[in-house]
C-alpha cells in the first residue's frame, strides 16, 4: 500500500505554562497542507531471518538512526500489542524538510499506524489510533484526524474546527536551519495570552497579523536573523499573514490566489507554493 503523509503548519502557537511533569502546556491550531512524503508498506512473502523490519529511505536527508524512525517505532508499537501481525517492509521517500516545524516525521509515524491497521485488519477505531499515536509524539495524533484542529495540552488534545483557507495559497520557505525543539522550550517564558487562539482564528484572516503570534519567534529570530528576514520578505511581497511554523525554522506566508509572488530567496532554501486545501491522502 502506498500513502502520502502530508505536512502541517501552526496557525499561532502560545506556550501557556510549564507543567509539573516537565512538559509545557500550549495552544495552537494545526492546519494540514499538501506537501507530501511517500510511504510504501508491503507484506514480506518470506521471513528474512533478520531482526527488525526491512526499511529503506530516499529523497531529502534525515538525520538519526533508522531504528529511531517514527515509522519503525509505529510498527513495533503495534507489533507489541498484536504479536501475530505479519512481517512487512517499508520504503519512505522524504519530500517534507525534516526538523522544520512541519511535522513530517509525525505524519509518517501516524500514517504507518493507519496503514498497518488496514493491512492487518486490526479494526482499531480512531480513538484507539489516537492513543497509539500519542505514544509516538505530541504532534502525531493530529495526523490521525488530519483536519484543522485546535490543540491544547502538549499538542495531543484535539478539537476539530471549521476553518477553510481554500481560497488562498501558501508560500512555504525552509532555510535549512536545524532548530532543537528542546532547546527552544528551555528558553521560553510561558505566559497566558490575553485572548485564546480559538477566538482569534474565527476572525477575518486580515486581522491575524495583529492578533495571532508564535511565541517561539521571539527566541528564534534573534538567534537566526535569516528566519526573521524570511517573514519580513513574505509580508513585503504581499502576504496577508506570515509566521514561523512550530519551533521553526520553516516560515509560511498566506497570499490571495490571484497574487503573483516574486521573492528571490537563496538557492539553498526549500521554497514551495502550495494550495490552501489538501486532497484526501488516505
Amino acid at each position: 500500500m502506498i500513502v502520502f503523509p502530508n505536512c502541517k503548519i501552526n496557525l499561532g502557537l502560545n506556550i501557556i505554562r510549564k507543567r509539573n511533569d516537565g512538559f509545557h502546556e500550549l495552544e495552537t491550531v494545526f492546519y494540514p497542507l499538501p506537501l507530501y512524503d511517500i510511504l510504501e508498506i508491503v507484506y514480506l512473502k518470506k521471513m528474512t531471518g533478520e531482526p527488525g523490519v526491512p526499511f529503506s529511505q530516499s529523497g531529502l536527508k534525515v538525520s538519526g538512526e533508522q531504528g529511531n524512525n517514527l515509522c519503525m517505532r509505529a510498527f513495533w508499537l503495534l507489533k507489541k500489542k498484536f504479536p501475530s501481525m505479519p512481517s512487512i517492509q517499508m520504503h519512505l521517500h522524504k519530500q517534507i524538510p525534516a526538523g522544520g516545524g512541519l511535522g513530517g516525521g509525525s505524519a509518517d509515524g501516524a500514517f504507518t499506524l493507519k496503514v498497518l491497521n488496514e493491512l492487518s485488519n486490526l479494526q482499531l477505531k480512531e480513538e484507539q489510533l489516537l492513543k497509539f499515536a500519542a505514544q509516538l509524539g505530541s504532534d502525531c495524533p493530529f495526523f490521525i484526524i488530519n483536519k484543522p484542529c485546535f490543540s491544547k495540552g502538549r499538542g495531543e488534545k484535539l478539537e476539530r474546527i471549521q476553518i477553510d483557507l481554500s481560497s488562498y495559497k501558501f508560500l512555504l520557505v525552509n532555510p535549512g536551519i536545524h532548530i532543537d525543539t528542546g532547546a527552544m522550550f528551555s528558553r521560553i517564558k510561558p505566559a497566558k495570552p490575553e485572548k485564546s487562539l480559538k477566538e482569534i482564528i474565527v476572525n477575518p484572516i486580515e486581522t491575524w497579523k495583529t492578533g495571532m503570534k508564535n511565541d517561539f519567534e521571539a527566541i528564534a529570530f534573534p538567534l537566526h536573523p535569516e528566519i526573521k528576514k524570511i517573514k519580513e520578505d513574505l509580508y513585503n511581497a504581499g502576504a496577508i499573514y506570515a509566521s514561523m511554523s512550530g519551533s521553526g525554522s520553516s516560515v509560511y506566508g498566506i497570499f490571495s490566489k490571484q497574487q503573483n509572488i516574486n521573492i528571490n530567496f537563496p538557492s539553498k532554501y526549500f521554497v514551495k507554493e502550495l494550495a490552501g486545501q489538501m486532497q484526501k491522502t488516505f
